[in-house]
């Protein structure tokens, strides 16, 4: 398992170890750019395009981008469940609980074979 600082680069993440929601350090993290010389950008640029604009812009960031994982990913099919569970948890918990009925439905028919009479009968002519 990766740990969530090896995330591949254009992945955009807020970051678990930011200073405020993590927002600049997930957008350098995802432009390849230092975080300080970002944090600088913002913090310059805030005076000019007035401090609520910018404070708002940078809070709806903070509550749009999804955070980072916990543990990277190792497969396509884990960052699609991770993404299907920070956008919808109740999407997340229908299609664990579709995998599980399908795997409930696998252990059901190997349980039937296990037990029916002409297992046990194939056993004991195998086995005398």
């Amino acid at each position: 398992m990766r740990h969530y600082s090896e995330l591949r680069l254009g992945e955009l993440y807020r970051s678990r170890s930011g200073l405020l929601l993590g927002v600049c350090k997930g957008l350098a993290r995802f432009l390849d750019v230092p975080v300080f010389w970002l944090r600088v950008l913002v913090l310059v640029l805030t005076p000019f395009t007035g401090i609520w604009p910018m404070v708002a812009a940078y809070l709806i960031a903070g509550f749009v981008i999804k955070p980072e994982p916990v543990i990277a990913p190792d497969s396509d099919e884990e960052r699609a469940f991770y993404d299907d569970y920070v956008t919808s948890r109740a999407n997340a918990l229908t299609r664990v609980k579709r995998r599980f009925e399908r795997l409930d439905k696998r252990i059901r028919r190997l349980e039937d074979h296990v037990t029916s009479r002409e297992f046990d009968f194939d056993r004991r002519l195998r086995h005398p």
